[in-house]
């Protein structure tokens, strides 16, 4: 009843949505997210700080590297 509860993984249709990462110049921050192909609008999903972080998400969310795009 108190114990640790797993996340579980998010229920996500990813019909018409593709993965970015928005990068900063500046501070070189990286964000990983989908942006919907019908509106433009960008979800923002997680911080990522290391290459296992960004796994983490395509993992997650079903998307391949392949398909991945950074926005700077």
């Amino acid at each position: 009843m108190f114990g640790k509860r797993k996340n579980a993984a998010p229920a996500f249709d990813r019909t018409g949505k593709e993965p970015v990462v928005r990068a900063s110049i500046c501070t070189g921050e990286k964000v990983a997210g989908y942006r919907d192909a019908g509106t433009g609008r960008f979800v923002e999903v997680m911080l990522v700080r290391d290459d296992a972080d960004l796994e983490k998400f395509l993992r997650e969310y079903g998307f391949r590297r392949d398909e991945l795009k950074y926005e700077w």
